[in-house]
């Protein structure tokens, strides 16, 4: 919590580009994720290691009672020079995520 009460947002919003390809090959293990703010490879450099949560909602409750469900991955390395990351899931993301949301947790510390 903040010095006002307020709860302290650990994340920062991320966007499913799609998978790592060449012009005849894909690779479904890394996915590519447009982290909004980062426009170069050099601000990439502080999300390196970073945990990416992708985040859906299921019909029946889990184990802890909820029914989201999340696909944990990490930040590897940049992907070009605007601002893409490739990140590795636990379980590779499912086709229909492209386009859609993860958050990218400002955890855990590299300072």
């Amino acid at each position: 919590m903040a010095g006002d009460g307020q709860p302290v947002r650990l994340y920062v919003n991320g966007a499913i580009l799609g998978y790592k390809r060449g012009l005849r090959t894909q690779d479904n293990s890394t996915s590519l994720i447009k982290i909004k703010g980062v426009d170069s490879k050099d601000e990439t450099e502080f999300y390196l290691g970073k945990r990416v949560a992708f985040i859906t909602k299921g019909t029946s409750t889990g184990k802890n009672g909820s029914k989201f469900r999340v696909n944990w991955g990490r930040v590897c390395r940049a992907h070009g020079s605007n601002g893409v990351v490739r990140c590795r899931f636990s379980r590779d993301l499912p086709p229909q995520s492209i386009g859609g949301r993860v958050r990218v947790m400002l955890y855990p510390s590299r300072v």
